[in-house]
């Protein structure tokens, strides 16, 4: 399947928008959101925070999902982590082989960053994906105030 992987922009805030409704809604994810949060998501991805980075991924006809990644820095493993934040793909295009080229461009643009990520155990077929892909369970219970 051809598509691109490119950074989010502004033009892209209704169908980002659009998408994460539909992921928040969704059992891959514990909260709802909230409009607020999504439009302050956008924003960071597109002002060019230090701490969030947003992308799309497009064929020629439309938006066919969206992906943010946070920096932080993981004193456990002595150097910057990477957080896969949302990670979204459109049910008409799961199983293209997406996911995966992104976790390869994330990767590629990130060396030497440890990847980090959260995954509902319900959720399958993403669990796959990030194994594939390398990623492995971690015993922690995560907290949150």
């Amino acid at each position: 399947m051809e598509f691109a992987i490119r950074s989010m922009e502004a033009r892209d805030r209704a169908a980002v928008l659009e998408m994460m409704r539909v992921f928040y809604a969704s059992p891959a994810v514990l909260s709802d959101g909230s409009e607020e949060i999504f439009e302050a998501d956008i924003d960071a991805c597109v002002s060019g925070s230090p701490y969030l980075e947003g992308y799309v991924f497009e064929n020629a006809e439309e938006l066919l999902g969206y992906a943010m990644l946070a920096k932080s820095f993981s004193t456990e493993f002595g150097r910057p982590c990477l957080w896969i934040e949302d990670l979204y793909i459109r049910d008409a295009y799961r199983g293209e082989g997406i996911g995966s080229r992104f976790l390869r461009h994330a990767a590629e643009r990130h060396p030497g960053y440890v990847e980090r990520l959260e995954v509902e155990a319900e959720n399958e077929g993403a669990i796959r994906v990030y194994r594939r892909n390398g990623f492995e369970v971690l015993p922690y219970m995560e907290m949150k105030k």
